[in-house]
């Protein structure tokens, strides 16, 4: 995730100085269609001829002087995608003329959509038609993604990638993308030896077979089509989010072909936005339920398995017989975003986080026996474990994996459960409830 290049910020030819043309304050408040009209100017065509002059620095002129707020969702997505300067500075004040924020250049997108989310401002006329403009001049493949459904086109925006938008066998061609691994290599644990004992897996167990998944590697990938166990499945990882999830992608309706989830490049509230490339539905990260699309209309909920956040080592010894991902899979790379890049919080805008928990404490999300979303503090169940106490709710009982967490049925069956960050399960599932500790 970057700040624009350089390249980018010539996407717009200028045209415009601080004696570009001014329409005079309306007599009258804006109606709708003129908002629209102003709009149309604005952030029409101009925008895909690479042309941003007089007469679209006059419409910010009339958009600023109509009090619309909520123009100023488009704003904000111009402006992330890093136009000329003096675009962007005028951008900035026009938002500040709608709103009562003020910007400074250090952060003024990001203050201002953090703004927008937090206070609900509503989305304008026709906005997922401008949006789709703005964000298809960087990237003409992502046309097809912006398309109605059940998605807050609001809070999507760019995590500063382009889209894998390889077919389903090819990930080994390069790609200008986080790229996704289909099929990967794995080997045994004897032969991982290249792997620590502390460093960070994602454990997966189906049919009983069992394969460890290094966060070295997925962050560099992000998402994983795999089988293990006789089923067919996609993990997709979000370094923003902490979240490593399993859906299963092998029995979807009739007539619908097995979905290949990769990364589309675009993020919601700070995590990450996957989508299907035969068909190029949207699919909420979080949820597995496609939101766009012609997925979206078959209704396709992907079903998720449980994954274990743990070590290399305590995966290991609770399960040698398990594969992991081979090593070349990393590409040579070794990140570590948690302690590095995201060490103080989310890096992109999300708005107000419930306060009940930290913003980046890690919990282990389940669902309870009547779908009320749960968290469990990570660290504070592991706790209780070690001294021997019940974990759960209802049915549900949270027992210790390799060292991880993994939610069980009262029938000792694996209950979907993965761990996130808090803020990322939360603004996701608002109504859940907090597992506490009850004192003996």
């Amino acid at each position: 995730m970057h700040r624009p290049t350089c390249a980018l910020l010539l996407l717009f030819a200028c045209g415009g100085s601080d004696n570009a043309a001014r329409s005079e304050t309306p007599s009258q408040p804006a109606t709708e269609t003129d908002i629209e009209h102003h709009l149309e100017i604005a952030f029409g065509d101009n925008l895909r001829e690479g042309t941003f002059g007089p007469a679209q620095f006059a419409a910010l002129d009339a958009l600023a002087a109509s009090g619309d707020r909520r123009v100023a969702w488009i704003l904000s997505d111009l402006m992330r995608l890093g136009p000329d300067p003096y675009i962007y500075f005028r951008l900035a004040q026009t938002a500040e003329a709608l709103l009562p924020i003020t910007l400074t250049e250090e952060d003024a997108w990001h203050t201002l959509t953090n703004y927008l989310i937090t206070a609900d401002v509503p989305a304008p006329p026709n906005y997922l038609t401008y949006k789709r403009r703005i964000f298809t001049v960087l990237l003409p493949q992502w046309e097809p993604i912006f398309a109605p459904g059940n998605i807050d086109w609001r809070h999507v925006t760019w995590g500063g990638v382009r889209i894998d938008d390889r077919p389903y066998g090819r990930t080994d061609e390069p790609c200008n993308c986080i790229p996704a691994a289909d099929d990967p290599p794995v080997t045994s644990a004897t032969d991982a030896a290249w792997l620590d004992d502390d460093a960070v897996v994602f454990g997966v167990a189906i049919g009983g077979e069992y394969r460890a998944y290094p966060r070295q590697i997925m962050e560099v990938r992000e998402m994983v089509n795999d089988r293990l166990g006789g089923r067919a499945f996609a993990m997709p990882y979000c370094t923003l989010s902490a979240a490593a999830q399993v859906y299963f992608t092998d029995r979807v309706p009739e007539g619908v072909e097995r979905p290949i989830l990769r990364t589309s490049g675009l993020l919601i509230r700070s995590n990450k936005v996957m989508y299907d490339v035969r068909t190029m539905s949207v699919f909420d990260t979080f949820r597995g339920d496609a939101v766009t699309g012609v997925l979206a209309e078959r209704q396709v909920v992907l079903p998720q398995a449980a994954v274990v956040t743990t070590t290399w080592g305590a995966w290991r010894r609770a399960h040698p017989e398990t594969t992991v991902l081979d090593e070349r899979l990393a590409l040579g790379r070794d990140f570590d975003f948690r302690n590095g890049r995201d060490a103080n919080g989310p890096i992109f805008p999300v708005g107000e986080v419930d306060p009940r928990l930290p913003v980046q404490e890690d919990v282990l999300g389940v669902f309870a026996d009547d779908g009320t979303p749960v968290a469990f503090p990570v660290e504070a169940a592991l706790a209780a474990l070690r001294r021997g106490e019940r974990v759960g709710e209802g049915s549900i009982q949270v027992v210790v994996d390799g060292g991880g967490l993994r939610a069980l049925t009262d029938r000792g069956e694996d209950r979907q459960s993965h761990q996130a960050f808090w803020f990322a399960w939360v603004q996701h599932h608002p109504t859940t409830r907090i597992w506490r500790r009850v004192p003996l």
